[in-house]
């Protein structure tokens, strides 16, 4: 009789811990939907781990055929911090995508009107948002790594067979049976079976855990396309065709997946039933069996599982975008033109907590000087970033964006290559002649962005190199933005760059920057000045004008005595 009581009790404390966890997460689901809507727009807060980071990019390093932003325009431009400041997305299929977007400036006015539609739906049905974000909320992240890692590493795994597992589940059947014929002995062989399976089932179980975790989230994704079915919209029936078709491809692999995936796999926690389930599967290799059926269909279907996460990470992409737009005070949907020109209105800094606004309009290359810190280089990059946030995101940092289609090149905040041996002099001219190369191109006009072109070298064969080279780029296909310190260079190409200037004001010894794009070159020389600022000897400070002044009177320069 105490035996039922204590079995009857521990089933009511069962039952009342799983109303407990179902209550719980029904409140979460509340909590969660109502910061869906109270929230939209608010500036993103999460935390990036390197290791996390990292792996964002793994569904662009799969997909990266054609023209898209490299290593060094994407650190030039600190484009991993505009990702994060745009970063709305609830899953990892989003999440990589909406980077693979940044990446991949599209050469297509076609399809940037099509993601323009996606993004305006969205942002403006507030309900059917909400109802997606949901759901790729439920399909979640990858922790550690990305699903394509593991896709890619299915080979190792070899060969996997089930005869073991099934030969183990026979003996533990005529153990079974041994107990009706011989209660002790057939015990004594059920326990041997059960201490066997279970020590064998860890040793195994290791080695496979890593790809239960991406299995589990490969099922979410099938969940999550079911899900979304119900939602259907005209407005993605293309997308749902795919979905459809690959989900139902793999039919094969949900069949019987619970033996592999519980609640607490699916999920991330756990619950009493897992547990429980967790003993039955180590005892009777279930789980393993079905593992080894589920890679057969994975290995069979890797294309359908791309093509979904595409799919999803497409969607939920377009939706961030929509609260990357909330959350912008000004912005701009883009216009392309056939004519080799670019023009905008108030363009700012997606960075900046307070950017100063520029506007500009044209059809050659823009030569740009001015003093350290007046904001040669934060024009170049703000320029540089919203071309490719035209052709990623639709959607530009300004009140007005008009320009051609461009394959966007930078040279710009370069360092020595202390692990290859290369001076900073060697890294810049490695850069500017990959930049060169694509200019000779044919193909889509190129948008380049160079500052400070040769500061690695004397002054002499700067300038002279420096002006066939920006020459160079203003023969082809090519809209060229350089800022540079070189007077000179503003004489010597102004047949082919416009000259436009940042400058400051001294006053009382102070310095101010307005920040603001004006035409011509430099007119002032505040350097020597600016040293007097910072506290340097008076004396220093007028020796050096006076030999600035003897030099430009002259074109020498004097020894000192």
């Amino acid at each position: 009789m105490e035996y039922v009581v204590f079995a009857v009790v521990m089933l009511v404390l069962i039952v009342i811990l799983m109303l407990k966890g179902l209550y719980d997460y029904k409140e979460s689901e509340k909590r969660f939907i109502k910061k869906l809507y109270d929230e939209y727009g608010a500036f993103p807060q999460r935390e990036y781990k390197p290791e996390q980071f990292a792996n964002i990019s793994h569904y662009f390093q799969k997909h990266k055929k054609g023209f898209y932003i490299d290593d060094i325009t994407w650190n030039d431009l600190n484009l991993d911090e505009v990702f994060k400041r745009m970063n709305y997305t609830y899953s990892s299929a989003g999440e990589e995508y909406l980077y693979h977007t940044l990446r991949k400036p599209c050469m297509e006015e076609k399809e940037l009107l099509r993601r323009e539609e996606m993004i305006e739906y969205f942002r403006l049905h507030t309900d059917e948002r909400v109802s997606y974000q949901f759901v790729f909320h439920t399909l979640g992240k990858m922790r550690k790594f990305s699903i394509y890692d593991y896709l890619d590493y299915l080979d190792q795994l070899g060969e996997r067979k089930n005869l073991r597992h099934y030969f183990s589940l026979i003996l533990i059947l005529l153990s079974i049976v041994g107990m009706l014929i011989n209660l002790p002995i057939g015990i004594c062989a059920l326990v041997c079976v059960l201490i066997y399976n279970n020590i064998s089932y860890f040793k195994i179980k290791n080695e496979i855990e890593p790809y239960i975790t991406s299995f589990a989230y490969i099922f979410r994704i099938l969940e999550c396309v079911k899900k979304l079915q119900t939602k259907k919209t005209d407005i993605l029936s293309s997308e749902f065709e795919i979905l459809k078709r690959c989900s139902s491809s793999m039919n094969g692999y949900k069949r019987g997946s619970f033996l592999l995936m519980s609640g607490g796999r699916m999920s991330g926690s756990g619950s009493p039933l897992d547990l429980l389930l967790d003993f039955i599967r180590m005892g009777f290799h279930l789980d393993l069996i079905k593992f080894n059926q589920m890679l057969l269909e994975v290995r069979k279907h890797i294309s359908e599982i791309d093509q979904m996460i595409t799919v999803l990470g497409r969607i939920e992409t377009m939706i961030a975008i929509g609260e990357y737009r909330e959350s912008l005070t000004t912005y701009a949907v883009p216009k392309f033109t056939e004519e080799l020109s670019i023009r905008a209105d108030e363009l700012y800094h997606p960075l900046l907590a307070e950017p100063v606004k520029n506007s500009f309009s044209t059809d050659q290359s823009i030569l740009i000087t001015g003093s350290n810190a007046s904001g040669k280089s934060t024009f170049l990059k703000t320029v540089a970033l919203n071309a490719i946030l035209a052709q990623t995101i639709h959607t530009c940092l300004a009140e007005q964006y008009t320009g051609s289609l461009f394959r966007i090149v930078s040279s710009m905040s370069l360092k020595d290559d202390v692990q290859g041996g290369d001076s900073y002099y060697m890294v810049e001219i490695k850069a500017i002649k990959r930049i060169m190369d694509m200019v000779r191109e044919e193909g889509t006009p190129v948008l380049c962005f160079v500052d400070e072109v040769l500061r690695g070298t004397n002054t002499v064969e700067r300038i002279a190199a420096s002006t066939q080279i920006l020459q160079s780029m203003t023969k082809q296909n090519c809209i060229c933005f350089a800022a540079t310190h070189d007077i000179e260079l503003t004489y010597l190409l102004e047949n082919h760059y416009c000259n436009y200037h940042f400058s400051e004001e001294i006053e009382e010894n102070d310095i101010s920057f307005n920040y603001k794009i004006m035409n011509g070159r430099a007119q002032t020389r505040n350097a020597i000045k600016l040293l007097g600022i910072m506290g340097y000897s008076p004396d220093i400070i007028k020796d050096a004008e006076n030999m600035a002044e003897n030099f430009l009177k002259s074109g020498v320069w004097q020894a000192l005595d």
